[in-house]
């Protein structure tokens, strides 16, 4: 959502739509785009609006206003076009300014908390604060879907009203599980065909489940496992759930393969858990050497620089470029997340252009050229300006003339 602040007037059309709101540091887009796509194949059409747009499902994206009377608008048209349900994606901004008070959702999903937005919020309890909006305004007989390995869910669950559903889900083989699970990852096979991932679900009446993804990480198995139990908590039955999520495309600009020989991954991480996640995940597939591309934005929270950094250092390469530097000096950007990189080899290469040109031209057909930070955009913003400029693109310029 923009900047604009919330209307504390409940539209009229949210009494027609039942809401799955989704919120986190991570994970928030893919579990909100795979819980609309599933919507639809229930009943469409399914607004939805993401980090990656607005969207009415089954169709394609909508262009509306990043604001709350855009938003609105798109659920009017909705409603009208005799929608059921909606699946929306929460930020911490948004939140902090009203949102789950105008639009209160039915379900409400964590997905985790880790670093991110502390130069929006200025601390990180009141980033958390922000977060725990959607679940305050849960009315009774609603659904909180919480990560049971995150410690902030036994937080949320102490502030969930009475009469709110309380289910649980979580990769138990990462062995820090802080809540009983409803639904646990028991096993994950990851290759360059996707993940298999093993479930169990005793309390739901299932002992074993099996899901398949093309997706790649085991974060997006959790994120497919909430979305799951999203469906679940707005009635779905459980074997009818897993047949909906099962084999649907992730997002674009999620670890978004577009190139073989080498490897050649797109992914939207930019905080520090997101990239350490991101590149356990590229480290666990097959592969020679992994070649990072990446930077920070300019003018937010410099505080994750340096941890950047740190999640880096599982890469055998490292080109440090520029992301969004916005008015801040991309070099001073750079040198800042350098001091967390220990001794990791690396580049600095403020064109971004010439950062993942050279990586790629550098990359052996074995190894993996992993581009973070950007995913799905389009622009990047230098001072006041919004130039085009999309990671996929280039890449495949800088792959064409290999």
């Amino acid at each position: 959502m923009g900047s604009a602040t919330m209307n504390p007037a409940i539209p009229e059309c949210h009494a027609q739509l039942r809401t799955v709101g989704v919120t986190g540091t991570n994970g928030k887009t893919s579990t909100t785009w795979w819980l609309a796509h599933a919507l639809a194949q229930v009943h469409a059409p399914v607004p939805t609006t993401t980090t990656v747009g607005a969207f009415l499902l089954p169709g394609g994206e909508v262009p509306i206003e990043a604001n709350w009377h855009g938003f609105v608008g798109l659920m009017q048209r909705a409603a009208q076009e005799g929608a059921k349900y909606a699946a929306i994606e929460m930020t911490s901004e948004a939140l902090s300014r009203g949102f789950a008070k105008s639009w209160p959702a039915e379900v409400a999903v964590f997905t985790n908390l880790s670093h991110d937005h502390l130069d929006s919020h200025g601390s990180a309890e009141h980033y958390l604060a922000s977060k725990a909006q959607l679940f305050v305004h849960l009315k009774e007989g609603g659904t909180a879907v919480l990560n049971g390995c995150d410690e902030t869910s036994l937080l949320l669950r102490d502030i969930v009203p009475r009469g709110v559903t309380i289910t649980t889900f979580g990769d138990d083989t990462r062995g820090h599980v802080v809540m009983p699970l409803t639904i646990r990852i028991s096993s994950c096979a990851l290759s360059w065909d996707g993940m298999i991932l093993d479930l169990q679900a005793p309390t739901l009446g299932r002992d074993r489940l099996q899901l398949r993804t093309p997706a790649m990480g085991r974060v997006f198995g959790e994120n497919l496992v909430a979305a799951l139990l999203g469906l679940v908590g707005l009635g779905v039955k459980i074997d009818d759930a897993a047949v909906l999520v099962d084999s649907l495309p992730g997002p674009p600009g999620r670890f978004e393969v577009i190139a073989q020989k080498p490897y050649v991954v797109i992914d939207y991480a930019h905080t520090p858990d997101a990239l350490k996640r991101t590149v356990a995940a590229a480290r666990s597939l097959p592969h020679k050497k992994l070649h990072l591309v990446f930077g920070a934005g300019g003018d937010r929270d410099k505080a994750k620089r340096a941890p950047m950094g740190e999640a880096a250092q599982r890469a055998d390469t490292v080109w440090l470029t520029s992301d969004n530097p916005r008015h801040e000096s991309p070099e001073a950007i750079a040198h800042a997340i350098a001091k967390g990189l220990g001794t990791t080899p690396r580049h600095i290469e403020l064109d971004r252009r010439a950062a993942i040109t050279a990586a790629i031209e550098e990359a052996a057909p074995d190894d993996i050229v992993l581009i973070a930070g950007r995913g799905h955009e389009r622009t990047q913003t230098i001072g006041d300006a919004r130039i085009p400029f999309c990671d996929a693109a280039v890449a495949g310029e800088a792959l064409a003339r290999r």
